[in-house]
């Protein structure tokens, strides 16, 4: 028997490892525990713990604070996380750790594997983003993770590039992209208590953690912007709380305030409520990753702010702008006007689900387990 961690930290990771999971808790040869930590711990993001409960797991909770805003006290969590989280390892002593993408805490928890000897299967590495801190914390998991599964082929060459074995490199497509399930329009409605309407938009906005302009600057340029498209809705979802989130949700907060006929504020969506929206809106707005990696799977262009997401493949539905609310608008208006119905999405690939699941669950643990060299060119 296998005994895979999952580790999830937020609304977003764990709607996309959810399937995945799921699928191999399906496999007689697998046993699937849970660790949550971060946003998951935090009411004031959505309670995002009740989702991974509603996908049938019981979740081991690793302790760490979760209202920080500056730089400092984010790195000081990061320590409590790898604390909690090599705690947890310890006593649930898995075969083998799966880290989704780039985030601190991510980091952390590789990081607390490692020390333990847990090999670390790690999803999307290889991918870039000039804008935030992440694309560093990306690369450093690479270099802890002993099985990668990228979401494309460029992907899959870096990191290689960066010293990994070929052989334990696997070009899968991305998981957020598999069709599931999702609620009609009108159950959507319902459980928001709101209409979309014809014109309506998608929103969410993260701090930019290396970029030049502020939180603060960032969100009010963003509603400037929207203020020329008086006839769109929109559907507001919070930042992860990186340094800077407080900003932008009291700037989302008073600009609902402002407007409480066209904006709809939820703090997480979920996985299920999120692409049943992705159905209901014309365009989704900000610098979430969601924007580049799974809206073009759902014919709908994504205007993309700023430096965060800079340096991803994108699909031709994706329009990067300047974070002024000049561009912001002008970006808008073209993706209004843009016909998404013959896109294609670079991270999409048949079966990516099923091939992960067989790559977690089959690949020889010996090997994992062996002393890693670094792969020259």
């Amino acid at each position: 028997m296998r005994k895979i961690l999952i580790a999830t930290s937020t609304r977003a990771d764990w709607g996309i490892l959810s399937p995945l999971a799921r699928a191999l808790r399906e496999r007689p040869d697998c046993r699937v525990d849970v660790m949550a930590t971060n946003m998951h711990l935090d009411p004031a993001r959505g309670n995002t713990i009740q989702s991974v409960r509603a996908d049938g797991f019981d979740p081991i909770i690793a302790p760490m604070p979760v209202g920080f805003e500056s730089p400092l006290q984010a790195a000081e969590a990061m320590g409590e996380c790898l604390a909690a989280s090599a705690r947890v390892i310890s006593e649930a002593a898995p075969d083998l750790i799966v880290i989704l993408g780039d985030r601190f805490e991510a980091l952390a928890i590789a990081s607390a594997a490692v020390m333990l000897r847990v090999p670390v299967v790690h999803l999307h590495g290889g991918e870039v983003t000039v804008g935030a801190f992440d694309d560093s914390f990306r690369h450093a998991i690479t270099k802890l993770a002993t099985l990668h599964l990228t979401s494309t082929e460029a992907y899959r060459r870096r990191v290689i590039q960066l010293g990994e074995n070929p052989e334990r490199v696997h070009n899968v497509g991305a998981l957020g992209v598999a069709p599931r399930p999702a609620l009609s329009r009108a159950e959507l409605e319902a459980d928001l208590n709101w209409q979309f309407g014809d014109e309506a938009i998608l929103m969410t906005l993260h701090p930019e953690t290396l970029g030049a302009i502020s939180a603060a600057r960032l969100a009010a340029e963003t509603f400037s912007a929207l203020d020329r498209f008086p006839d769109s809705k929109i559907l507001i979802t919070y930042p992860n709380n990186d340094p800077g989130a407080a900003e932008i949700v009291s700037a989302i907060e008073d600009y609902a305030a402002r407007n409480p006929e066209r904006v709809k504020v939820v703090p997480s969506l979920g996985s299920v409520r999120y692409f049943a929206a992705l159905k209901c809106v014309r365009l989704v707005l900000g610098n979430s990753s969601g924007g580049i990696i799974e809206v073009p799977s759902a014919g709908i262009p994504t205007v993309n702010i700023g430096r965060r997401q800079q340096g991803r493949i994108a699909a031709s539905s994706v329009i990067s702008c300047a974070p002024a609310a000049e561009s912001i608008a002008d970006a808008i208006a073209r993706a209004f006007a843009l016909d998404c119905s013959g896109v294609s999405n670079p991270y999409e690939q048949p079966d990516t689900l099923d091939r992960m699941t067989r790559i977690i669950a089959e690949t020889p643990l010996a090997s994992l387990r062996e002393p890693k060299r670094f792969f020259d060119l």
